[in-house]
């Protein structure tokens, strides 16, 4: 259960319904990027793939209409008055990762570069890492409102795996431009890893911001 005082307890328990499933659909989002990498470099794209495109549209689908259920029940219905802002706020935070890591796949899919073997391994350690921040930071969120003493231990492990991102993002973007490609391919690979890394990037925002609201709720 919340650790907030309901005004109205079914109301809020729907709520907090929807808020548990939409930190689902953000750990659900962050496994399908996991895997999404794996399968392009193995097969490009295939049937597998599709189906990988096709299931992220469905899971950010579903987490956008969580996320507008969440904001129309705070405002409709008057929830939780005290923590309305800082809820809607740390909500859409989380929606732009799942929003980045839909837009990642298609553009794989719809770009479908040519990445040199000699590139897979940190890229998959990039998407890797990008993908942890994401779960972690889900974990962390729901941590918000069911365990505040969990929050900080999950986003220690956002700022670690970012910073774990940084070091491989930075590592791969001078090797692409060492290399003996073109230079539109460079431009081009250079780009979806800049806006893979970029999940990471977000996520750490959105700890930094999930901090301060647990501060505020310990007060």
């Amino acid at each position: 259960m919340l650790h907030v005082k309901f005004p109205v307890i079914s109301h809020t328990q729907a709520l907090e319904n929807k808020i548990d499933l939409f930190h689902d659909k953000m750990i659900e989002a962050a496994a399908v990027f996991h895997r999404s990498v794996r399968v392009f470099l193995e097969a490009g794209v295939g049937l597998e793939y599709k189906k990988i495109n096709r299931k992220i549209k469905s899971i950010e689908h579903d987490a956008d209409t969580l996320r507008r259920d969440i904001e129309n029940d705070l405002y409709s219905q008057n929830l939780l008055p005290n923590l309305q802002a800082d809820i809607l706020q740390l909500i859409e935070g989380l929606d732009k990762i799942n929003n980045q890591i839909d837009d990642v796949i298609y553009k794989f899919y719809i770009e479908r570069p040519e990445i040199p073997a000699k590139f897979h391994r940190k890229l998959i350690e990039l998407c890797d890492c990008s993908a942890d921040c994401a779960e972690n930071l889900a974990i962390a969120s729901r941590a918000f409102f069911k365990d505040l003493s969990k929050v900080r231990d999950y986003s220690l492990k956002v700022y670690i795996a970012e910073q774990e991102s940084d070091q491989i993002y930075n590592d791969l973007k001078k090797s692409i431009f060492n290399s003996d490609m073109e230079l539109a391919n460079k431009l081009q690979l250079d780009l979806l890893v800049t806006e893979a890394a970029d999940i990471a990037d977000i996520a750490e925002d959105c700890a930094d911001e999930l901090l301060i609201f647990t501060l505020k709720r310990d007060i």
